[in-house]
């Protein structure tokens, strides 16, 4: 094909009528699509067309065969159209400035007939339309990638501060949010909704707390939004966002320092087992009695800090990871703890099995674990245990049975267990049953002389009743076994202090 300078005026050929109308009409929201443009000029011009970007490839319509030479000049913004013809074809090349910077695309119009006066203005415009969609799309792509990457910076954020690298945090979060990690405690909030609602659930949970809180899409739960904010008007905010929203579930944690946010989490997450029995959809941790409030504070803090004391030689940002890693990988599994913590789900059995070799424990058995989640807790609730403080330890060293002795725990846990003696199911045996498998359904299944779904069908039965959850694991589920640990339902495990690999005696009601 050889160039030539644009087309004086041609006899008009026939256009449809409102065809200016038709064209902005590609510009509606629902409409923008450079393919559907691309078509659209094919069929009213008869003609084939073609847009392609500066190297080459296809944006829309079909290929055609076009002068490199002549698309270079394009794409370089030496010449912004042209028009050449072969004495077969007439082709109408247009620039299509789509970008602040960079090349431009190409708009290549091919017909047998000449182009009219008419007929080029309609690829003029064409192309103009074809600019601002690409321009559309291009800052779309720009706002995806922005918020994919503000997203991840969060979810950095929140991992730091579940490893208790509080200097780090702080530092990420003052180009973007100055302020928000000033204070130095917070409360942990977990909001569940449908999965596919949750990216709006995720923006308005930010628009509700004034950007004044960390908003992370959780990357272990696909319906749950993690909010954690120092503010202390966060939770009625948040809650404000229930209404008219069923099936969305709201669990606060009590007020934590921003190195406790992993345990600020765990808390969120029990509140949220509950606030899925409250008619207000919502519930704080603070709202139920737990039972480590009623051990005796000196006797849990020295059983805590011989519990942990083999962690103290660490160093105290490898102490922290361990420690937060063991305290998700109790609260959920492997794979759910590895995602939340932005790591692989072996350096997570990794880093329990170093703390179950440093400690001398088993975590395979759910009463060790219990037993360890509380020691975390404890640390947690009450900072490290210095034995040369106000607090003297008891004398002769304290076990884990003397904890569950207070007559206010033992009660606690009969009335806790003893919701269950309505249902003509027995399902506080099967329970029993359940939880001395390690909650193992077909273990238990084969004690009880049962099927194993009928366990699950019971143990599920027995969550409402509860206010537990306990199938899924966690604290709940702890809770549950330190109650039959104290009622002398489960045998106590020995760990910790001078009696580690000695059993503690069973204690009874």
């Amino acid at each position: 094909m050889a160039g030539r300078a644009d087309e004086g005026p041609r006899d008009e050929e026939p256009h449809t009528a409102d065809w200016a109308e038709q064209l902005l009409d590609h510009l509606r929201p629902a409409a923008r699509d450079p393919h559907r443009v691309a078509g659209w000029l094919g069929r009213v011009l008869r003609a084939r067309v073609c847009l392609q970007d500066a190297d080459g490839g296809l944006l829309a319509g079909e290929p055609l065969p076009l002068d490199g030479a002549v698309l270079a000049d394009m794409g370089g913004g030496r010449i912004s159209a042209a028009a050449l013809d072969d004495g077969e074809h007439h082709v109408r090349m247009v620039a299509v400035r789509h970008r602040e910077q960079g090349p431009a695309a190409v708009l290549a119009v091919s017909r047998r007939d000449p182009f009219d006066r008419r007929a080029a203005e309609l690829v003029t415009r064409a192309a103009g339309v074809l600019e601002l969609l690409l321009r559309h799309r291009e800052l779309t792509r720009a706002g995806n990638r922005l918020r994919r990457a503000t997203a991840d910076l969060r979810l950095a954020i929140l991992q730091l501060l579940m490893v208790e690298d509080i200097v780090s945090a702080r530092r990420v979060a003052a180009g973007l949010w100055p302020g928000l990690l000033e204070a130095d405690t917070a409360r942990v909030y977990v909001v569940e909704v449908a999965p596919a609602e949750r990216d709006a659930l995720a923006d308005a949970c930010a628009d509700a707390t004034r950007g004044r809180a960390l908003v992370v899409r959780c990357p272990a739960m696909d319906g749950h939004v993690i909010v954690v904010s120092p503010e202390p008007t966060a939770g009625q905010r948040l809650r404000s966002l229930l209404d008219g929203r069923p099936g969305t579930f709201l669990g606060g944690s009590l007020r934590q320092g921003l190195a406790h946010t992993a345990t600020a989490y765990g808390q969120a997450v029990s509140a949220l087992a509950v606030a899925r029995f409250r008619p207000d959809q919502s519930a704080v941790y603070a709202e139920r009695t737990h039972p480590e409030r009623l051990m005796d504070p000196a006797a849990l803090g020295a059983w805590s800090a011989a519990v942990l004391r083999p962690l103290d030689t660490l160093p105290h940002h490898t102490r922290a990871e361990l420690l937060a890693t063991t305290r998700l990988g109790l609260e959920f599994t492997a794979v759910s703890a590895a995602k939340v913590l932005g790591v692989s789900r072996n350096t997570v059995r990794a880093r329990m099995d170093r703390v179950e070799t440093l400690t001398g424990t088993d975590f395979s058995g759910l009463t060790t674990r219990a037993a360890v989640r509380l020691a975390l807790d404890s640390e947690a609730a009450r900072g490290p245990y210095d034995p040369g403080g106000t607090q003297p330890d008891p004398p002769g060293g304290v076990r884990f049975g003397d904890l569950l002795a207070p007559p206010a725990l033992r009660g606690w846990a009969a009335d806790l267990l003893g919701r269950l003696d309505g249902d003509g199911r027995d399902l506080r045996r099967t329970l029993r049953a359940w939880l001395a498998a390690d909650a193992n359904a077909e273990r238990a299944a084969r004690e009880l002389g049962v099927h194993a779904q009928t366990v699950r069908e019971h143990v599920r039965a027995a969550e409402p009743v509860l206010e537990r959850q306990l199938l899924a694991g966690g604290g709940d589920l702890y809770e549950v076994v330190l109650a039959h640990l104290a009622t002398g339902a489960l045998t106590v495990p020995g760990l910790g202090g001078a009696n580690r690999g000695q059993p503690d005696s069973a204690v009874h009601e």
